[in-house]
């Protein structure tokens, strides 16, 4: 969908100078906690009613995070909500990523702000020669946590794109809706990165656990919030990906939008299979970006001749970030599998032990897989021709070496800035 440009009136200026500060850098590991209630929340159908209801019943406290939001009927909704929270006193915080929302008009970003609602933008830019600047490190999370006893977390944007009815290119997506004792680790978490006072871990809160993360197998309801940043925890999801992939005895189920992972992560899939593992990944047959289908498709040949079920999702643009293993492990969250999630974008995953809601997602992915994708063969995967094995031996070597690279680029470290509406003439500006 187009959202109207605000030529002079940009983004940009709109933004306050002060208040600006670096997103914080969050030296802490989540474990995991028991006596959740966790539900699996598919497409804007199922998602955005439930977090509507949640934020309309708030009485002290929403804080939201989210890589996307359009001026289209969801964004209205959404606005709407927002600004109805804050007018009865609850405490509203925003942030909004630069990149994503770098259209919305200073007249939406201004009825927000003004009714009360502490709205931040993550990194916005200036556009030069009519171009973005702001590509990478993107604020990709979609958290939702209200009153501190209900949290959300996911794939899903605020736009009408996550609903049936915006036609052939909808989304297909998912999101977990948590209450119980992990919220409260959300909600810490949500809290340090919009800069608001959060209490402090203690030490051993802080503790290294990726070791244990598969060590909770015999009680359901179990929640870990996992997250990437650009610090102490760059590699956090990819490595408990790794770690359940290798732990793996029976089934894993990956479904994921744009994948291109590193060559670790890829041979651990690999691994999998060989050793008898049933291996079945969803993939984009309809990319909203092409770019994502050939990419992925560099890594077919490796992975099925290892025995590794490749499916195409091909109704509409596939945008889930799920994965599933054996019969009570499972993900969900915001990380894709490509070099921009898994080594520059802030991201965030719940870990889910529970086996109603393994089922629930390996049900609703099964009859996906059955029913809407293409199942791909050795014959159809790039390979055989030497420009193909050259491609694939550059695309392999690639992936080994991104993530060290992906430090370097860009120099420039992200920020967070406060909105202030615009005073004067420039809120008559034309948009």
């Amino acid at each position: 969908m187009s959202i109207p440009s605000m030529e002079k009136n940009t983004l940009e200026r709109t933004i306050a100078a002060p208040p600006i500060s670096e997103p914080a850098a969050v030296d802490v590991e989540y474990g995991w906690q028991g006596n959740n209630r966790v539900q699996l929340l598919e497409n804007g159908e199922a998602y955005f009613p439930r977090v509507f209801e949640a934020m309309r019943q708030a009485t002290t406290e929403i804080l939201l995070e989210t890589f996307i939001v359009f001026e289209d009927k969801v964004g209205e909704e959404l606005k709407e909500v927002l600004i109805e929270a804050a007018q009865r006193g609850v405490r509203v915080t925003a942030s909004f990523d630069g990149f994503g929302c770098g259209e919305l008009t200073a007249d939406y970003l201004s009825a927000l702000s003004g009714a009360g609602v502490h709205l931040q933008m993550f990194d916005p830019a200036p556009k030069r020669l009519g171009i973005r600047t702001n590509w990478f490190r993107r604020l990709h999370r979609k958290i939702v946590v209200v009153d501190g006893t209900i949290a959300f977390i996911g794939g899903i944007n605020f736009s009408a794109d996550h609903l049936a009815d915006f036609g052939p290119e909808a989304k297909q997506d998912y999101s977990v809706e948590v209450q119980g004792p992990a919220v409260a680790d959300i909600h810490h978490f949500a809290l340090l990165q919009c800069g608001r006072p959060a209490r402090a871990k203690y030490w051993w809160q802080r503790r290294r656990q990726r070791r244990s993360e598969l060590a909770v197998t015999d009680h359901d309801g179990q929640v870990r919030l996992v997250y990437r940043d650009n610090a102490e925890h760059a590699t956090d999801i990819e490595e408990v990906y790794r770690l359940a992939l290798r732990t793996a005895q029976r089934r894993v189920v990956i479904a994921n939008a744009y994948f291109f992972p590193g060559y670790r992560l890829l041979r651990e899939i690999r691994n999998a299979a060989r050793r008898g593992v049933e291996v079945r990944l969803i993939l984009q047959g309809q990319p909203d970006m092409l770019v994502a289908k050939l990419a992925a498709r560099m890594t077919y040949d490796y992975l099925l001749k290892s025995g590794v079920k490749i499916f195409e999702y091909c109704d509409r643009p596939l945008h889930g970030k799920v994965a599933l293993v054996d019969e009570d492990w499972s993900t969900v969250g915001s990380s894709n599998l490509d070099p921009l999630s898994l080594s520059m974008n802030l991201e965030a995953n719940v870990l889910i032990r529970d086996r109603a809601f393994n089922r629930d997602l390996f049900d609703r992915l099964e009859e996906l897989s059955d029913n809407h994708c293409k199942a791909m063969s050795v014959d159809e995967a790039p390979r055989g021709r030497i420009w193909h094995m050259t491609v694939g031996f550059l695309v392999f070597h690639f992936l080994r070496h991104f993530p060290a690279w992906a430090g370097w680029l860009p120099a420039h470290k992200p920020r967070l800035k406060t909105f202030t509406p615009p005073t004067g003439s420039d809120q008559h500006e034309p948009h």
